[in-house]
């Protein structure tokens, strides 16, 4: 899989939400989300939430880098055609001290240093 970096105000705002609690819809707290079927469902809303940014894809899905580093395999998840956003790890940046605008440019800083970073 090959991992590259996209700046996007309206993608590092998604991971402030994010981090924020916002959005628990596209990832799966706890391990949980690992049947096909909850992988479908994360698809489908990461789908409505990044268009609703202005990127129209068919089949995104939003990892964690926990996910992402364990060896996530879309075909195990079903998703043979998905473009793979991978939501840079919280506790890298200080979310109980920034503020959010202040956290938009960790976000982005983030974005660029983590693989395929959301």
């Amino acid at each position: 899989m090959a991992d590259f970096s996209y700046e996007s105000d309206a993608l590092a705002q998604l991971i402030v939400e994010m981090w924020l609690g916002n959005y628990g819809n596209l990832i799966t707290p706890s391990g949980a989300g690992t049947t096909p079927a909850q992988y479908q469902a994360r698809s489908a809303a990461a789908k409505v939430a990044l268009a609703a940014r202005g990127l129209y894809l068919q089949q995104p899905i939003v990892l964690t880098e926990i996910e992402y580093d364990g060896g996530f395999s879309l075909a195990d998840a079903n998703l043979p055609s998905a473009i793979v956003f991978v939501v840079p790890d919280q506790n890298r940046a200080t979310t109980t001290v920034a503020t959010p605008p202040a956290l938009l440019e960790t976000a982005k800083m983030l974005m660029a240093i983590t693989p395929n970073g959301i």
